[in-house]
């Protein structure tokens, strides 16, 4: 009875099932790191993550995650957290409003030198307001400048990732389209109110007022979460008295406490604007900016009658 067989057909055998081994392995090793490897963007907040979202819908092999949480607003005075930073260790592109909103970005920019961070604001079509030498970052709350938003985002995305920019580029044009019919919209039915003096809660409304030719004569709190002085409440209150029709705007991530007082005093009516900083992310996100917005149009008919 034969036990062996040739010894050398026995070691060709044992080396050609470690090279098929070795194959197997190396062509799973390059799915995972190859095809698999997802393109990831974050999103600096809610405005810039509402974006992104429509500009790489449906696109496989894109990830966008937004890096504040769903109550976070206005970056104005954010604090990095450790889990910010581990979320933007894994990314390779940053998505940033620009204009100084994101005080936080140098540092960003110190430690993750191979982050490709692209700016929402880096347009010709977006002339800034500014409060002395202070650039008001709020930008997309123009419909125009948020127009210009999507497009410098689609470009520098298109840079950064070559491989998926034409659908990139028909995404935007889709959502880029909406947001002209929104623009529309709004002209038609704010254009023409009797009344265009309003007194808003912070400073996040300029470019909205100028966009519709409102008339911003008061601000209740400069920076959210700071009280105005007893003489900043005087003041905004004769401003309030010498209004034909008298009303304020809250915001819905504030405190209305410093808008209920002037109210008390003055019989104003107070209504709120959205400035669309907040929300889920999630798909339902993809239509935030354009439903907010024509609910602040909604309430800006109802308040300047």
């Amino acid at each position: 009875m034969r036990t062996g067989g040739n010894p050398l057909k026995r070691i060709l055998i044992a080396m050609l099932l470690v090279l098929l081994a070795l194959g197997a392995a190396g062509c799973g090793t390059q799915q995972q790191g190859g095809h698999d490897k997802k393109f990831r963007i974050v999103t600096s907040f809610y405005p810039m993550y509402i974006d992104a979202i429509n500009i790489t819908k449906g696109v496989d092999g894109v990830e966008v995650v937004n890096m504040t949480k769903p109550q976070t607003g206005c970056l104005h005075d954010y604090q990095l957290t450790t889990e910010d930073m581990k979320t933007l260790e894994k990314a390779d592109a940053f998505i940033v409003n620009g204009a100084g909103m994101e005080s936080f970005l140098d540092k960003v920019i110190k430690q993750q030198k191979n982050l490709k961070v692209i700016d929402a604001s880096k347009s010709d079509d977006i002339n800034f307001l500014k409060d002395g030498d202070e650039v008001n970052p709020h930008v997309w709350l123009s419909v125009t400048y948020n127009i210009a938003q999507v497009e410098a985002i689609t470009s520098q995305l298109c840079e950064a990732d070559p491989e998926h920019a034409d659908a990139y580029r028909k995404n935007a044009l889709d959502y880029v389209t909406k947001l002209t019919a929104l623009r529309e919209e709004m002209h038609k039915e704010l254009d023409n109110l009797p009344h265009r003096d309003i007194v808003t809660f912070h400073e996040a409304f300029p470019y909205l007022a100028k966009e519709f030719k409102l008339n911003i004569i008061s601000v209740i709190e400069r920076e959210p979460g700071t009280e105005p002085t007893p003489h900043e409440l005087e003041e905004t209150v004769a401003k309030v008295n010498a209004l034909p029709v008298k009303v304020l705007f809250t915001e819905p991530q504030y405190s209305p406490v410093a808008a209920q007082t002037i109210a008390s005093e003055t019989g104003a009516k107070m209504y709120e604007l959205d400035p669309v900083v907040t929300g889920e992310a999630n798909e339902e996100a993809m239509d935030a900016y354009i439903t907010a917005m024509k609910k602040n149009m909604e309430v800006l008919k109802e308040a300047l009658q």
